[in-house]
């Protein structure tokens, strides 16, 4: 299922990994170098709502980005933002963060509110070609799955 908050963030374009419970997408905007989405399939508003399912899936999951995206960008520590005010269904935000600036993909970020909160409204927002190389990098790094993928 795709539900609204998916689309939003770019699917099927920005897809990463595909998973039972969950998808991961490219943070089309990117507040650091390897943002993503991780966000649950289901049309569920309260991450309480969630299938008890979901919960370990999405453990085995967050191994698999941040193993990922530290081989992408070597990141110092890991965000995840569950926002949820425009978009409503279940997601986060995963913000890898650095002192500096990281090159990913031919790009160079900067994370521009390191040490403290990252600031969202410095995101790069990428275009098709960008995302598509972006997403090549993380597919080449990306641990080998050991959740089941859809």
């Amino acid at each position: 299922m795709i539900n609204p908050t998916i689309s939003r963030f770019g699917y099927p374009a920005t897809l990463v990994r595909d998973y039972e419970h969950w998808v991961v997408l490219l943070r089309p905007a990117q507040v650091t170098a390897g943002s993503l989405i991780l966000a649950a399939r289901s049309d569920a508003t309260a991450y309480g709502a969630l299938p008890q399912a979901a919960f370990t899936e999405q453990g085995l999951i967050v191994g698999e980005i941040e193993a990922a995206v530290r081989r992408a960008v070597d990141y110092e520590r890991i965000n995840y933002l569950m926002l949820m005010m425009v978009d409503p269904n279940v997601h986060f935000h995963v913000l890898p963060r650095y002192s500096g600036s990281r090159s990913f993909a031919g790009l160079d970020i900067a994370d521009a509110g390191w040490p403290g909160p990252p600031d969202l409204q410095s995101a790069v927002t990428l275009d098709e070609a960008q995302i598509a190389r972006c997403i090549e990098e993380l597919g080449s790094v990306w641990p080998a799955a050991e959740t089941k993928m859809r």
